[in-house]
């Protein structure tokens, strides 16, 4: 249900998934998968066009204002958010965002995720202000919806605490770091990879504040999850690789981030020739 990139902070962006297509046709069903392959490729401009007939395939087969529509409409959204589309993206959040409240009810968790994703997509244009209040209502829905340590609360409280860091927002973002991963320890285990998540992004917020000893460690963490948890050739494992990379070529360890950066390196070129963009 959640694609995570390897970017230098781990926003969990929501994608999702039409488990139950009952009825649909052959055109549709082909249309969708030929789009979600792609998609999962990295291959987002040639995956437009087919989610696109999928929506628009939806439309008709289902109606435009039923709980599958608002899906084809989300991830339709979520490719054009992918390739820096705001302006076509937006339209989609928001109708998808009005037919889950319609259908579910404004306190269904299906609700908080189209609210994650609006707030994302207003997060990635720098628009804060329209993005805080998003989040936090999304935060309140499966906080009650959900419970206080369920693992997708915590995918809230690291949302809203990656856009407090956007913002410099420092001692606000910390606590909220720390919550989620102590929830995703608990629930998930110490060695799951969302909780190198919650270490990746507790790391740069600390190195932010150049509290290098602190960021350090949790770095190493999170390396050794996703080397055992995803493989040493895992794209997430080049992210920590470059990130504890960055930190110790700021404090006077340069061959030692050679090294981790020729490593980050050929993972990257590896994962690439295995997943052409073309």
């Amino acid at each position: 249900m959640f694609i995570r990139r390897a970017l230098a902070l781990v926003l969990a962006i929501l994608w999702l998934w039409p488990a139950s297509l009952h009825a649909q046709s052959e055109a549709l069903d082909e249309a969708y998968n030929q789009g979600q392959t792609l998609y999962e490729a990295g291959r987002y401009e040639e995956a437009i066009p087919f989610w696109r007939k999928a929506l628009e395939l939806g439309e008709r087969e289902f109606g435009p204002d039923q709980e599958i529509t608002a899906i084809f409409l989300n991830n339709l959204g979520l490719l054009y958010k992918s390739q820096g589309r705001y302006a076509k993206a937006e339209p989609l959040y928001q109708r998808a965002l009005a037919i889950w409240k319609k259908a579910l009810g404004p306190e269904h968790p299906d609700v908080a995720t189209s609210l994650s994703n609006l707030a994302s997509l207003y997060k990635a244009q720098g628009r804060y202000a329209e993005s805080e209040p998003l989040y936090e209502r999304a935060m309140a829905i499966d906080e009650k919806a959900l419970g206080p340590e369920h693992p997708g609360f915590a995918t809230d409280l690291n949302n809203l605490a990656l856009l407090y860091k956007a913002q410099g927002r420092y001692a606000e973002a910390e606590p909220l770091y720390q919550r989620a991963l102590a929830i995703r320890e608990k629930a998930l285990g110490p060695e799951h990879p969302d909780v190198a998540t919650s270490l990746n992004n507790l790391a740069v917020l600390y190195k932010a504040q150049v509290r290098d000893a602190d960021a350090e460690a949790l770095y190493q963490r999170a390396l050794a999850i996703r080397g055992k948890a995803l493989g040493k050739g895992h794209p997430l494992v080049a992210q920590s690789l470059e990130n504890y990379a960055a930190l110790l070529r700021e404090t006077g360890r340069g061959a030692e981030a050679n090294k981790m950066e020729a490593r980050a390196k050929a993972i990257r070129a590896k994962h690439a020739e295995e997943n052409p963009a073309n």
